[in-house]
Order: C-alpha cells, then sequence, then structure tokens
C-alpha cells in the first residue's frame, strides 16, 4: 500500500513540473485558427467566379472567362495582404473587418494589377502554345512556317517575361496595401528592382505558388479550406521581407 500512495505521489509529482501552455497561448493558437479560417473563407468567397469556373470548366476552352475572373479575384489577395499585416504587425484578429475595408480601399489599384499581371500572363500563354505548337509542326515535317526556329529563342523569353511579370505583381500587391500612398509607377519600378534582388525569395514564392496550384488541382476543398491562407502567408512574408527598403520607417518586417 504504501509503495502504491508513493508511486502515486511520484506521478503527481512528476505532472505538477510539466509546464502548462497559459492562457496567452491557448489565445495565439485559436487567435492563428481563427485568422486562418476565415481568411481562407473570404478569399474563395472573394475569388468565388474564379473557383467555380476553375473546377467546373476546362481551361483551354473557358481561357477568356477564366482572364476575367481573375482579374476579379485580385482585390481579394490585397484584402488578405491586409489582414496578413495586421495580424504580423498588431497581432489584430479582426479579420472581416480588415478584409471588407481593404478590399474597397484598394479595389481600383487590385483591378490594374490583375488586369495587368493576366493580360500579359495571357498573352505569353497564348504565344508559347502557338510558338510550341510550330515546334511540334516542325518536328512531324509539316511546315511550321516562322513559329518553329522562332520558337526555341522565344518560348525561353517569353518565359522570363512571365516570371517577371508575376514576380512585380506579388510585391506589388503587397507594397500597395503597405504604402498605399505611393504611386503606380514608382510601386511597380520598386517591385520589379527589389523582386530581383532578392531573386531567392521570388523563386520560393513561385515554389510555393506551385504547390497550392497543385494541390489545387488534386484536392480543391484542403486546399480552399485549409492551405490556402498559410501559404499564401509565406508568399506575403517572403515579399515584404523583399520590400523592407521602401516600407514605412518604424513598420516591423514579417518574418522570413
Amino acid at each position: 500500500m504504501a509503495t502504491t500512495q508513493q508511486a502515486r505521489g511520484a506521478r503527481g509529482g512528476l505532472l505538477s513540473r510539466i509546464p502548462r501552455p497559459s492562457a496567452d497561448v491557448w489565445e495565439t493558437v485559436f487567435g492563428v485558427v481563427y485568422v486562418v479560417m476565415a481568411t481562407n473563407l473570404l478569399l474563395a468567397l472573394a475569388g468565388l467566379p474564379l473557383v467555380v469556373l476553375l473546377m467546373t470548366t476546362d481551361p483551354r476552352a473557358s481561357w477568356p472567362a477564366l482572364a476575367i475572373a481573375a482579374v476579379a479575384a485580385f482585390p481579394g489577395l490585397g484584402a488578405a495582404a491586409a489582414v496578413f499585416s495586421g495580424y504580423t504587425v498588431r497581432r489584430s484578429t479582426d479579420v472581416v473587418r480588415t478584409f471588407l475595408t481593404s478590399w474597397v480601399r484598394h479595389l481600383r489599384r487590385m483591378l490594374v494589377l490583375g488586369l495587368t499581371c493576366v493580360g500579359v500572363a495571357t498573352i505569353v500563354a497564348l504565344d508559347v502554345v502557338w510558338l510550341l505548337g510550330g515546334l511540334d509542326a516542325a518536328e512531324g515535317g509539316a511546315g511550321a512556317g516562322p513559329a518553329g526556329p522562332l520558337g526555341a529563342v522565344l518560348v525561353p523569353f517569353l518565359g522570363i517575361v512571365g516570371a517577371l511579370a508575376l514576380s512585380t505583381t506579388i510585391l506589388a500587391v503587397v507594397a500597395s496595401v503597405e504604402r498605399p500612398d505611393a504611386r503606380l509607377r514608382d510601386v511597380l519600378k520598386a517591385s520589379l528592382y527589389l523582386g530581383l534582388r532578392r531573386w531567392y525569395l521570388t523563386v520560393g514564392s513561385f515554389v510555393v505558388l506551385g504547390m497550392l496550384a497543385g494541390l489545387f488541382t488534386l484536392h480543391p476543398a484542403l486546399a480552399l479550406g485549409l492551405a490556402a491562407a498559410p501559404l499564401l502567408y509565406v508568399v506575403w512574408s517572403n515579399a515584404r521581407f523583399s520590400l523592407r527598403p521602401v516600407l514605412p520607417v518604424g513598420a516591423e518586417a514579417a518574418p522570413e
């Protein structure tokens, strides 16, 4: 009996020495979960036309509608950037108000950025498809016209143009939210330069976006309901770190 009581006392003493999460820790955990889930929901609603088209149509046939829907989804990306900034800098969990306020405030700028990025991406994609088609025809022996010999040179060039457009747009979205007073021309110039300067962060962001796109292709519900906000936060964090030279004085940099 004494041995049993001693064993229980030892276990009780051991359990009492195990650190227990404080109220602040639980508040942080629930805050992060809420920010992630609420941001995912708002992003899905803001980009609902694009999501529906991607899930129900063949992109090869519906690309004009997809391009329009992609432009319309850009204000949601800017609003998500505002939510990430608010939580990182001020630990704000007021996701809905921050998202809606930013969506309205930056609507025009985000639509311009979306139109520019999607326009460049569409032109690049159509040109690449045409050039690769010309190369295929040349390999098959059919007359491919000028597309065959030009394709080997132009396809890599167009790929670089598309990558620069995407990199510049990512940083421009974040910069427009952080510096709403800046002119669009200045934002684009700084975003292009800093995206190249911090090229390794840009490449990392491309990898993360590729992961999100691949996950959406395999499991749309998982991508939209769970992974979108965390992965986009990584992209936002990389962009904000790249933009540190032009951020407001005294602003706290997001973690890498």
